[in-house]
């Protein structure tokens, strides 16, 4: 941004080097570490649950066998 050249921080991008963040000032909030971590492990969790929904297919079954005919009617066992 414009009037931001004489900041003690600037972007890693901007030197190409690395360097310390604590040192530089720069610090996460625990807030926001919080939040990345409990979002990661919850879509790990999504991750392997659909994983073992896809795994699980139903298994093909096969068709029934077919009814015997009807008879006249008139042979029946009393």
């Amino acid at each position: 941004k414009p009037g931001q050249e004489d900041l003690p921080c600037r972007p890693l991008i901007q030197n190409w080097g690395y360097e310390d963040l604590l040192a530089a000032g720069i610090v996460d909030p625990a807030k926001v570490t919080r939040s990345a971590l409990q979002n990661a492990a919850s879509i790990a969790g999504m991750v392997l649950t659909t994983e073992c929904i896809v795994a699980d297919l139903p298994e093909k079954k096969e068709a029934a066998p077919a009814a015997p005919g009807g008879g006249m009617g008139g042979d029946f066992d009393y």
